[in-house]
């Protein structure tokens, strides 16, 4: 294998590559995220939406996104800070 460890199934889960995590930012406000270890997920503060990352890797699709203002639609909820961040630089 090359000295390298795959981890086995079951394992605790991946940590994600900071070099990554410096690259990623929002896919709907292209603001930076916010890395949070104890729930695995990306925060995007602006849109107001957590996104999952599963295996290492980050699931950046507004769809699989936790809202984090409740029960609300995650989707309208970036869509709606997408237009707001636009009509900001107008």
């Amino acid at each position: 294998m090359h000295g390298t460890e795959k981890p086995v199934a079951g394992s605790a889960e991946r940590e994600v590559d900071p070099k990554l995590l410096e690259i990623l930012v929002c896919p709907l406000t292209k603001a930076p995220l916010v890395y949070d270890r104890g729930r695995s997920e990306l925060v995007s503060e602006q849109a107001g939406l957590a996104f999952p990352i599963r295996d290492g890797v980050p699931i950046m699709l507004p769809d699989e996104a936790r809202s984090l203002k409740g029960d609300d639609d995650p989707v309208a909820e970036g869509k709606a800070a997408l237009a707001a961040g636009r009509s900001e630089k107008s």
